[in-house]
């Protein structure tokens, strides 16, 4: 089973970026990746996701134009890069595979608040 740990979230003001990484224990070659994130109370959704190499993404309505994924399939990592962020985008940020069915690790809060 690959494990799965992020890093990066931090408390942020609006407008401001931030750069989450996944890093994985396990190859993530053949595996779709997907940031996902639960805020308190509500679901957790999923809201970038990138294909095995690369070459395609997709995003929630809430956050294309402004978030950016990327990996590095030899470093095992997984990257959301977060620009122009809005106090509507605080929440626990997740990496697991497009369906999610690896083991959810811990997360990395990412705040955005004056």
């Amino acid at each position: 089973q690959v494990e799965l740990v992020e890093s990066g979230g931090d408390l942020v003001q609006p407008g401001g970026s931030l750069r989450l990484s996944c890093a994985a224990s396990g190859s993530i070659r053949t595996r779709n990746m997907a940031w996902y994130r639960q805020a308190p109370g509500q679901t957790r959704d999923e809201v970038a996701q990138i294909t095995t190499l690369g070459s395609d993404t997709r995003y929630s309505d809430s956050v294309r134009g402004r978030f950016t994924i990327s990996r590095d399939n030899v470093k095992r990592m997984v990257y959301l890069q977060m620009d122009n962020l809005k106090p509507e985008d605080t929440a626990a940020y997740f990496c697991n595979t497009g369906r999610g069915d690896w083991s959810w690790g811990p997360g990395t809060q990412v705040t955005v608040s004056l």
